[in-house]
């Protein structure tokens, strides 16, 4: 506490004895007993205010302007009856011994909120630490969390695995980053504490996670501990949750490896076989007529860039990154795109007819003309596979609002409302269907990031008997591109 304020306050405490003395003596004449009780009385209000010291100091002039004031004779420090030097020393012990109980009390209740806001304190970090994202170094964000809630001057915080320093508030000299690095060697838990700042290491157990510097506070060390022990927590939280992603990617990884394989080997083998029926057939029956020889030949050379076209597809899908996908728009009719696609998909629409329903002519607008052939032939391959034979599948295109809408339907049995929700997840194959129809599980969330890219939506509604899956397209003029 400054001295300007100690000084004060003491002034306060003897004013406070001397209008007690001046109001009991002058104003309101009382006897000895009623301006002892008075004077114990303001004691106790300094005690409880302020403490032992400003208490003690006015017990003592208290003692002496009693016996000046209200002991005979009046006007003198001498005390004429033995009785009244024993009530003077009465109250003067009387007077310091409330006062120091009365100060003891106030620590012991200053202690006790003292130890409320710690808690307090150690909550809220401990809450933070659980909702900090990943937009930034886990340890930086850390810190800065660490000097917002303590209020203190200044982290850095040395993370041990990644041998990096992270800096919160005002900068801590250089030296003492040389003494983090040496603290995050030394084994066991340790704190030390030097004139304007606090250095301890970090433990989890028996390793050594880190070490952290704390500036312009000082801290009790059970509330130092407590800090210690949230950051160490949260640094291998952090830790397990990067390790958790890498495991999840390897495994994302290895499992779209594995699909595309097998997606890739369903969908060659109609193609391949139609080629080599074709060209066997071809090699037993040599001599027969010339137009027939070249109605085969076409229907290889269908087969063979219907199969190239699959191999592009495939490695366009591989290669796509669906967290991150940059397209490249140009200005195309949207229309002849759904035309090509379903040109391309001849074979497949064989026994599914595709009516395209075009409400009016569309307006020419930018996009990625090529990514969107494939979410095109992938809503459409989608709504063949589930419709019955025979069944038309609809398309339906229309623009309205700045927007171009399709609607691809499918007459089928229709997706489990508790499903919608999931369709689009990466891998997720519906348990009723996934064992019946082919598929990777990778086509629909695809889609649904290359729509995104557009800034565009990809919904889908469903009941048994009819499901329609719905892309919405913003009109890009070529002067935004």
């Amino acid at each position: 506490m400054p001295f300007r304020q100690h000084v004060a306050r003491l002034l306060l405490a003897l004013t406070g004895v001397a209008t007690v003395t001046v109001v009991a003596h002058k104003l309101v004449p009382v006897n000895a007993t009623t301006v002892g009780f008075a004077y114990l009385l303001w004691i106790l209000v300094v005690a409880s205010a302020w403490g032992f010291l400003e208490a003690a100091v006015s017990s003592v002039l208290a003692t002496l302007v009693f016996n000046f004031y209200f002991f005979p004779p009046i006007g003198t420090f001498t005390i004429a009856d033995p009785q009244n030097w024993v009530a003077l020393f009465s109250f003067l012990a009387t007077s310091l011994i409330a006062s120091r109980l009365s100060a003891a009390a106030k620590a012991r209740a200053q202690e006790a909120i003292e130890r409320r806001r710690d808690l307090e304190r150690l909550y809220t970090f401990s809450r933070a630490i659980l909702l900090i994202d990943r937009a930034a170094p886990f340890a930086q964000q850390l810190s800065d969390k660490l000097l917002e809630i303590f209020e203190v001057g200044g982290v850095v915080l040395y993370d041990r695995r990644s041998r990096q320093l992270y800096r919160a508030g005002a900068p801590l000299r250089a030296e003492i980053e040389g003494h983090l690095r040496d603290a995050a060697a030394v084994p066991g838990p340790s704190v030390q504490t030097e004139s304007d700042h606090i250095i301890m290491n970090l433990t989890l157990g028996t390793e050594q996670v880190a070490s952290m510097a704390i500036l312009g506070s000082m801290m009790p060390e059970s509330l130092l501990q407590g800090i210690a022990n949230l950051v160490a927590v949260g640094l291998e939280r952090a830790r397990a949750q990067d390790l958790a992603q890498q495991v999840t990617a390897a495994r994302q990884s290895e499992q779209l490896r594995t699909t595309l394989i097998d997606a890739m080997a369903h969908e060659f083998k109609t193609p391949l076989t139609l080629i080599k029926a074709t060209t066997t057939s071809m090699l037993a029956n040599l001599d027969q007529p010339r137009e027939m020889l070249t109605e085969q030949l076409r229907t290889a050379d269908g087969e063979a860039e219907h199969l190239r076209q699959l191999i592009d597809d495939s490695i366009e899908m591989a290669r796509l990154d669906t967290a991150h996908i940059e397209i490249h728009p140009e200005m195309s009719n949207f229309q002849e795109v759904v035309g090509e696609v379903i040109t391309s998909m001849h074979s497949e629409v064989e026994d599914h007819p595709v009516s395209v329903h075009c409400q009016q002519h569309l307006p020419q607008f930018a996009f990625d003309k090529r990514l969107m052939k494939l979410v095109i032939k992938q809503l459409l391959d989608n709504a063949l596979k589930y419709s019955p034979a025979e069944q038309e599948v609809e398309i339906g295109l229309r623009a309205t609002d700045g927007v171009v809408v399709m609607d691809v339907t499918d007459f089928g049995q229709g997706i489990p409302a508790e499903e919608q929700s999931q369709i689009f997840e990466r891998f997720y194959r519906s348990p009723s269907t996934k064992d019946q129809i082919p598929g990777s599980g990778l086509g629909l969330s695809i889609a649904l990031s290359i729509v995104k890219a557009h800034n565009g939506e990809l919904t889908v509604t469903s009941q048994p008997g009819r499901t329609t899956f719905r892309t919405t397209l913003p009109v890009l003029r070529q002067e935004a591109i």
